[in-house]
């Protein structure tokens, strides 16, 4: 059998990188095996349901690059993608179950249940609907039939559970953690249809996973403790389990619990792909989608390449199940944007223009090549787009303040002088960085002053600070007439 997988997130809101990452997992996977990646949307919680966030999270995939094979837009043959289209399925499913005994229906109202609980708690005792409990609960165990049929054909609302016999030995396999032992006294008879006619994901995703030939789960931690349960109704419904992988936690950056939007909101990060209701995603933070791919592939799962940078077909090559770790990953932007950084340097100057002055309004008034031919001085030191601007405006515009610092170090009584008469001796140069580096040696010799004595307070007047690319690359960049008003601002300003 080819290879299956899902990523199958819930439209309550936003897509979280920690999701982003499940999907790339099984994107790579799915792509090293020659198989089939599939978006499926489990809608099913209508309560908790958010208009768009479903063509978010496509929208999302579709940004990263990481489209899915089958889905709701590219409907293959194991269709509908979305679970909410899907409801006639499972109804017949957990009918089987009522049939040969491994659901029953549970008329106890939440009132009822909340009394038991209290009831437990007051005796310092915890409530949980098993086999211990539940012959003194309402429901079609307990209940006679002709009553149960009463309550159905009244239309007294009920949920189904799933019977779970006690005293087994659940004997798992994870491919993360290995194995896994569980006794099913531990477990509860967990709710498989809601009231509300809608089925939980514990039903839903089993009958989809099965239905639609899923061969490998690759997901999220949080999903671990119920892999017993979902086990059993594999075993229930006489069907072959797929291969289970559940992936670690992404940590605050201190490494103190998981993920979440507080984080960034306090650490000045993104963590959702793309903007969502007015909160920026790393998209328009200035983030490329293959460098964020590249650090969240490396989140949590380690390759035998020396490498660090890979591309995404890189990362299908070596993709397996024995890199991804089992402890959390703590996430680190300072190394997200590293990998940004990696890839801005990889791109063309004439590409890398287009991102800079698409987040730049201030450079919409330069041409294409002017912002290009700044991008080649500056290149190296770009962590986002936004940085050529923000960082390097002295490229475009004359520096309206100096640093203070800096000035009273290297701004002398006499530096007015020496760079006026620097810039006589370049008028009759072409402005090469070559000629301008022989005509400051030639000055400062006949001079018989040190270089540094007009590097420093040119670089101050043409920059407002000592930091920047080569000063006669810088000079040669702005044209001997900006380079004249610049000096001049700093002697009329210093």
């Amino acid at each position: 059998m080819s290879v299956r997988v899902r990523f199958a997130p819930s439209p309550t809101g936003p897509l979280h990188i920690g999701g982003l990452r499940t999907a790339l997992y099984n994107y790579v996977f799915a792509k090293q095996h020659k198989g089939v990646f599939i978006l499926r949307i489990e809608d099913t919680d209508q309560t908790r349901y958010v208009e768009g966030a479903e063509a978010y999270i496509q929208e999302c995939l579709r940004w990263a690059q990481i489209e899915p094979d089958e889905s709701p837009l590219h409907a293959g043959s194991y269709g509908p993608y979305r679970q909410s289209e899907r409801l006639h399925m499972y109804q017949e499913y957990v009918q089987k179950l009522i049939e040969n005994g491994r659901a029953y229906y549970a008329f106890d109202t939440a009132e009822e249940l909340d009394q038991k609980r209290a009831e437990a708690s007051a005796s310092k005792l915890h409530f949980s609907y098993d086999s211990s409990t539940r012959n003194g609960l309402r429901n079609s165990l307990s209940l006679s039939s002709d009553e149960v049929d009463r309550l159905l054909s009244s239309n007294t609302p009920y949920v189904i559970r799933f019977k779970i016999e006690p005293d087994q030995q659940i004997n798992l396999y994870d491919e993360v953690r290995e194995n896994v032992s569980v006794n099913s006294n531990t477990l509860d008879d967990k709710v498989l249809f809601k009231s509300d006619g809608m089925p939980t994901y514990h039903l839903a995703n089993v009958v989809d996973d099965h239905l639609m030939e899923i061969t490998h789960v690759i997901r999220g931690e949080e999903w671990l403790p119920s892999l017993p349960l979902h086990h059993l109704l594999y075993e229930a419904f006489g069907w072959t389990p797929p291969a289970f992988a559940h992936l670690p936690l992404i940590l605050r950056p201190d490494g103190k619990g998981k993920l979440s939007k507080r984080d960034g909101e306090i650490g000045g990060f993104p963590v959702y792909p793309l903007e969502w209701k007015e909160i920026p995603g790393f998209k328009e933070s200035g983030f490329l989608s293959a460098p964020l791919l590249n650090f969240l592939a490396l989140l949590g799962w380690s390759t035998k390449s020396d490498d660090e940078v890979l591309s995404l077909q890189q990362m299908s090559a070596l993709f397996s199940m024995q890199g991804i770790q089992k402890a959390g990953a703590r996430f680190d932007i300072e190394k997200l944007r590293w990998f940004n950084q990696q890839y801005l340097q990889g791109l063309s100057d004439e590409s890398l223009a287009q991102q800079c002055m698409a987040f730049s309004p201030e450079l919409q008034s330069q041409t294409a090549d002017r912002v290009g031919a700044a991008i080649s001085l500056a290149k190296e030191r770009l962590v986002v787009p936004q940085d050529l601007y923000n960082e390097h405006r002295y490229f475009f515009e004359a520096p309206s303040e100096y640093d203070q610092k800096a000035a009273s170090k290297q701004w002398k009584e006499d530096s007015p002088n020496l760079l006026t008469e620097f810039l006589k001796q370049c008028e009759k140069t072409s402005y090469t960085e070559e000629e301008l580096e022989a005509c400051l040696k030639a000055y400062s010799e006949t001079s018989e002053i040190g270089v540094g004595k007009v590097m420093a307070p040119l670089r101050l007047a043409l920059v407002g600070s000592l930091k920047g690319p080569s000063v006669y690359a810088l000079m040669h960049f702005l044209g001997k007439e900006e380079v004249a008003k610049r000096v001049a601002n700093a002697a009329n300003t210093l």
